[in-house]
């Protein structure tokens, strides 16, 4: 299946050199879930498969533990058409309220979502440009108006950034303007609102089969390392996880790309990698910068590098220093995972 939204450092093109060396594992781990591109990806998937996610992200976490509960109402909140305005209000809507509602309960109670902050939500990162979306560091950012029985409703916006206001961030105008209906459109009969009935129900078609698809996905929402204790990962003969952490050198990305941002995690997770690699149930895959952690992996890791598409938040123009940051992705395999797949030339070769 494909990912729901558009997510910076999303791994949906690398999926399947994961998936290959991983295998059809007995226990599968994402600790940096993001967009589940990856997960979402797996082409074998069997009844009995443990699989957990994490995203420190409380929009993310919330936004999978409300669609695999209550699919309906995410598409009912996620379905409106692109609006400057609306996307202003709900932003600043979600950063403020939506935000404290999450911060009271989304890591009190496992079993608690909000079907209309995760609707909102995705509807906005798909009409959004560029970085910035519910990071809780712009313009819109949240603060706590002290003790004076104001209540969780009474944040003022910021009103740095020159005099901005909010943040007047433009729509994106992307794939015909449609935002979150980017389902096929209505071909014949040249009657709008036909067109507009059968958007709707492939928006409700899809948000249902995911739901499915996720119903005994674990959503965890905190520390990476919490889900990867020798305790978390127990389970099964065949451990297989996939860390695509937060890369660390501000200088090699945009700033607000996350809501949950770490430039030191890269590290931490480079060295847990590197201390459980010889661990013969753990199929580890770690997704980088070839200049970020190539020096560091011992030899027995297998690496293939590979090229990322361009984004707003790693491109700017053709030859900058952005854009030739995305020749520089690469995965790290650790000894237990699978051989490498054999290319198309080789296999044709074979069939010879």
């Amino acid at each position: 299946m494909k990912a729901p939204m558009p997510y910076f450092g999303g791994k949906r093109k690398v999926a399947g050199e994961v998936w290959a060396a991983l295998g059809d594992v007995d226990n599968y781990a994402e600790p940096f879930a993001g967009s589940l591109a990856v997960l979402l990806e797996r082409p074998s998937w069997r009844t009995g498969t443990l699989e957990t996610v994490n995203d420190a992200d409380r929009y993310l976490a919330n936004f999978w533990r409300a669609l695999s509960h209550d699919p309906e109402q995410v598409a009912h909140y996620a379905d409106w058409p692109v609006n400057e305005c609306d996307l202003e209000a709900r932003h600043l809507w979600l950063v403020n309220e939506g935000q404290q509602r999450m911060a009271d309960n989304l890591w009190l109670d496992p079993d608690w979502y909000d079907a209309k902050i995760a609707g909102w939500w995705l509807w906005g990162i798909c009409s959004w440009i560029g970085s910035g979306w519910c990071s809780g560091t712009g313009p819109h950012r949240y603060e706590s108006m002290g003790d004076a029985g104001q209540g969780i409703n009474r944040q003022l916006p910021h009103l740095g950034n020159a005099g901005q206001g909010i943040n007047r961030q433009r729509p994106h105008l992307g794939n015909a303007g449609q935002g979150i209906n980017r389902q096929r459109p209505h071909l014949g009969g040249g009657n709008s609102s036909n067109a507009t009935w059968r958007n709707q129900e492939a928006l409700y078609d899809y948000m249902h089969a995911l739901a499915a698809r996720l119903r005994t996905v674990r959503v965890c929402c905190g520390d990476w390392s919490r889900i990867v204790t020798n305790g978390a990962l127990s389970h099964g003969s065949t451990v297989g996880i996939f860390l695509d952490p937060p890369y660390s050198d501000l200088a090699e990305r945009a700033n607000g790309l996350y809501a949950a941002d770490n430039l030191d995690v890269a590290h931490e997770v480079r060295e847990w990698c590197i201390a459980n690699g010889d661990n013969p149930r753990y199929r580890i895959v770690l997704a980088g910068y070839a200049d970020e952690h190539d020096s560091q992996m011992p030899s027995s890791w297998r690496r293939f590098a590979w090229k990322s598409n361009k984004s707003y938040g790693t491109s700017t123009s053709a030859g900058s220093a952005n854009d030739a940051n995305r020749h520089k992705e690469m995965l790290w395999m650790s000894a237990a995972c699978l051989e490498a797949r054999p290319t198309l030339f080789a296999l044709t070769e074979e069939a010879k």
